[in-house]
């Protein structure tokens, strides 16, 4: 509740001594707050223990549409509109950073991000963080975290000092979108430990088609921002 009330504020501050924040980036906020809420406290949070079709939507509300919401909410640029200059300049060279430029790159972020997602399900990872909290935890963290850093690499909303070329980007996100097909895939035939085949063969489904849905829409995102910078400009006639 705390950090949704905290950016329309942001906003509101923000407007005041720049161009009108975008409604809609507060809307994508809000939206993907409600995604992360729903999927750490709740009935859903809950079942996602012992239900893996109840874990799948979790996954993808945590790990896939709550990120791309929250990089379509362009967070880190509300925040240098709001904090005074020597915390914008820090912020600016943390961004900077050459850790930053490391995970930023798409490679790095899909490593982790389809790699860590192989080696929850594909081992017994899967089965040991239902049964332990510690574990669980940092699991959802890291989820929402390289989801996030996977996200961010491929669209570029906020500022991005380390910037890679569109054609790498989408390289490197088809092959990432292969990887997390052939998972869907690959949990439809061989359940994790501790998982049932129907639930299984449902919650692979539920990867597949809801993982490209999602995908759907940092492909638009993508290929816009492609599109507008590559477009030949107007030559104004003066005939």
């Amino acid at each position: 509740m705390l950090l949704i009330g905290a950016y329309p504020v942001a906003a509101i501050r923000s407007s005041r001594s720049f161009k009108q924040w975008p409604h809609y980036r507060t809307a994508f906020w809000i939206l993907g707050m409600v995604c992360v809420a729903v999927t750490v406290k709740g009935p859903l949070a809950e079942q996602g223990h012992t239900n893996f079709i109840v874990h799948m939507i979790i996954h993808l509300l945590l790990g896939m549409l709550a990120p791309l919401l929250f990089a379509l909410a362009a967070p880190v640029t509300l925040i240098l509109r709001t904090v005074n200059v020597k915390t914008g300049r820090r912020l600016s060279r943390l961004l900077r950073s050459r850790p930053i430029s490391v995970f930023s790159n798409p490679i790095i972020a899909s490593i982790l991000n389809i790699g860590g997602l192989w080696i929850l399900y594909t081992t017994g990872l899967f089965s040991a963080m239902q049964h332990s909290a510690l574990l669980h935890v940092l699991i959802h963290i890291h989820v929402f975290l390289a989801g996030y850093l996977f996200t961010i690499s491929l669209i570029y909303i906020d500022p991005t000092p380390h910037r890679f070329s569109y054609k790498y980007r989408t390289l490197v996100f088809i092959i990432a979108l292969a990887g997390h097909g052939i998972l869907s895939k690959y949990i439809y035939a061989y359940p994790p430990e501790g998982v049932s085949r129907a639930e299984a063969e449902v919650g692979g489904m539920l990867m597949y088609y809801g993982g490209d849905a999602i995908d759907i829409c940092i492909i638009i995102v993508l290929f816009y921002q492609w599109y507008r910078t590559s477009r030949p400009k107007r030559v104004l006639s003066l005939g």
